[in-house]
């Protein structure tokens, strides 16, 4: 339990973390299994699974939208194992694959930032009459670095947007304020080549300027060996590989398919992935 000492070099622990839904009944599902994890700062590591292998429900132990049936969870040093999901949204930024997810459709774009700036920077009493002019400034100046015009249409209503500026916008509202971790769940997978390529761009932009620690799951086996610095394989509600370093660069998408297979005694069966990796030759 050293490295549970040293939390400073850690930003996110993951202890014998382990969740079952429904248990006792024919629909009991032991959805995260013994999960250990350490993240320190900075680090990146994409996630890639079949479904229903746990990536989801990973982000969700963390974000607090259940709690564990035992394990420790903490982040930055702090045991978040029970802390409330409404507290710890204000360290956590999450992207979510459907677009609609994470901003107000009938707010405007203006109002979309406030209430994110406002969530992140404030306690119990967050009104908008705390936005001053500098930081509608400011937020003018974000939005402008998308390069998507969004800067000349904050007082449109979000729901005008395309899923590409709403996956955008939500990105920039959930980096503000410099989260302690940004889960990100397939957050390009329902976007159009083209602008998931802008939003993926977007995104290892932001966390690099930033160096914020982050997760995300994707289905892309070039991206899960291209992006960030670690790669994890999960399988059956645990993580059976997780890979970094000169193992990581040399390996190739092959190769992570024959790890998965020896670590999970199986092969991989999720076809996106599969077609994924197809695609990328």
């Amino acid at each position: 339990m050293a490295e549970l000492n040293g939390n400073n070099k850690n930003m996110l622990v993951m202890k014998h973390v382990t969740k079952t839904f429904n248990p006792g009944t024919v629909n009991e599902k032991k959805a995260l299994n013994d999960v250990e994890l350490l993240l320190k700062p900075g680090d990146f590591a994409t996630i890639v699974g079949s479904n229903g292998a746990g990536k989801s429900t990973l982000f969700n132990a963390i974000t607090g939208s259940f709690y564990p049936d035992r394990g420790l969870i903490m982040l930055d040093g702090e045991d978040i194992t029970y802390q409330k999901e409404h507290t710890r949204s204000k360290v956590i930024g999450h992207l979510f694959q459907d677009p609609l997810k994470g901003t107000a459709p009938h707010m405007t774009i203006e109002e979309n930032m406030a209430l994110a700036y406002l969530r992140a920077t404030t306690g119990k009493n967050a009104y908008f009459s705390r936005i001053k002019a500098q930081d509608k400034k400011k937020f003018r100046e974000q939005l402008a670095l998308l390069d998507m015009g969004l800067e000349d249409r904050m007082k449109q209503p979000v729901g005008l947007l395309s899923g590409g500026q709403r996956q955008a916008l939500t990105l920039l509202m959930a980096t503000m304020v410099t989260p302690k971790i940004l889960l990100l769940d397939e957050h390009t997978a329902a976007l159009d080549p083209a602008t998931a390529e802008k939003v993926l761009e977007l995104t290892k932009k932001i966390v690099a300027e930033q160096n914020i620690t982050c997760l995300m799951v994707t289905h892309n086996m070039q991206q899960a060996l291209s992006l960030g610095n670690r790669t994890l394989m999960m399988d059956a509600g645990h993580i059976v590989l997780d890979i970094s370093g000169e193992e990581r660069d040399k390996m190739t998408v092959d190769g992570l398919l024959q790890q998965f297979a020896i670590q999970a005694g199986k092969e991989m069966t999720n076809d996106r992935i599969l077609f994924s990796k197809v695609e990328g030759k």
